[in-house]
């Protein structure tokens, strides 16, 4: 938004526009204006559509900034995955259940594809999988560069009943969510396993002590930039 004044949108808007899925939320439109007054429509439905795990947009975007040469990121080169740190936070998914077979499904038309027993088979595979084949993407990578420790996915996969709704905002499953959240900063971090593609424990680290782990080196980052800043530079002399 600092660039392009006409993407600079209200967050309502934007999460209300990320998070209208198809067949459970309607689509957003809204509007922004620039500093000429100049006026951009947004018709938008769930990001998810596009990048259900958007992590690797994430990571696009920093390396982009880092080909521009920002001075944030000075020494670090644009495939230095390496060097990044990334943390991942996961919305909440229901159980893994293998629920369809071959046999019903090449039974089924359009309608059976985008509605059966009460869920969306197609929908639920393609969000489901784009997900799961970034989480197993960036897996690969920073086990490759033996920077493991250095990305940290946060994800409930097991989730039943309301609390794996998309469309359930009642206080009870609001608050069964904070629940939910609080439980998994006592579990283990987990990891895709290679071999398998399931993700696993990793270890004794619990996503709680893990957190704090990322908050210190985020924090001596900060401080590090700081430092190197212009104005810091005055500070020190």
């Amino acid at each position: 938004a600092a660039n392009h004044p006409s993407l600079d949108a209200l967050l309502s808007d934007i999460c209300i526009g990320t998070s209208a899925a198809p067949t459970y939320l309607p689509a957003h439109y809204f509007e922004t204006q620039d500093p000429k007054g100049k006026v951009r429509k947004f018709n938008l439905i769930d990001g998810g559509v596009a990048a259900n795990n958007p992590t690797l947009i994430a990571i696009g975007e920093v390396t982009k900034q880092i080909i521009r040469g920002s001075p944030d990121f000075f020494p670090i080169k644009p495939m230095d995955y390496g060097r990044f740190l990334v943390i991942s936070l996961g919305t909440g998914s229901s159980k893994a259940e293998e629920k369809y077979e071959a046999d019903e499904a090449a039974k089924w038309g359009v309608l059976g594809w985008l509605t059966s027993d009460g869920s969306t088979p197609l929908v639920n595979v393609f969000t489901q999988a784009s997900s799961d084949m970034v989480d197993f993407h960036l897996s690969v990578v920073f086990k490759a560069l033996k920077s493991e420790e250095r990305y940290l996915r946060i994800q409930d996969d097991t989730l039943t009943g309301a609390v794996s709704s998309v469309d359930i905002a009642t206080k009870e499953n609001l608050q069964d969510l904070v629940k939910v959240g609080e439980g998994l900063l006592r579990k283990p971090v987990s990891r895709v396993t290679m071999e398998t593609g399931k993700v696993e424990p990793a270890g004794h680290e619990t996503n709680e002590e893990a957190l704090i782990r990322f908050a210190k080196m985020l924090s001596m980052e900060k401080i590090i930039r700081d430092a190197r800043s212009p104005s810091g530079a005055a500070k020190t002399n």
